[in-house]
């Protein structure tokens, strides 16, 4: 190695870095108002509120997961701080994968904005599917999850 490639890989280094650091501290301001939207989650939902929706039936909770993340909107940071918090509230698992799956994948927020873009048949093929998907997603999380634990 010449002594050239050293100084270029510090270089490197350094500017990764930076980069990396920039990146964080733009994603600082969402991160700490999710962090700061939970605590209103937990001031504002109780646990007797998140029972009545997750009782502990499997199908209905991994639905329930499901549907509320089809139609919430955000970034997928977002939805793993509010995953964590739904465990943290006894949420079964298949109902936080499933949230968590759709709520990256299915999009019926953004559906007319896709549907102008992409057509309207592909936009509701691609929903569903990966709606479907995410339940047997959820499945196979939880049981493989629960079989190595």
């Amino acid at each position: 190695m010449q002594k050239g490639e050293t100084k270029k890989g510090q270089e490197n280094l350094w500017g990764s870095i930076i980069w990396a650091s920039r990146s964080f501290s733009k994603s600082m301001p969402l991160i700490l108002g999710v962090i700061l939207l939970m605590g209103l989650f937990k001031n504002f939902i109780s646990s007797e509120m998140l029972v009545s929706l997750f009782n502990g039936n499997v199908i209905r909770d991994t639905f329930t997961g499901a549907f509320f993340g089809s139609i919430s909107a955000g970034n997928a940071v977002s939805s793993y701080i509010i995953g964590a918090e739904l465990l943290k509230k006894s949420v079964s698992m298949f109902a936080v994968v499933a949230f968590l799956v759709t709520w990256v994948t299915v999009g019926i927020a953004q559906m007319p904005a896709e549907m102008g873009i992409l057509g309207k048949r592909f936009t509701i093929t691609r929903n569903v599917l990966s709606f479907a998907l995410a339940i047997l997603v959820s499945f196979a999380t939880t049981i493989t999850w629960v079989a190595l634990s």
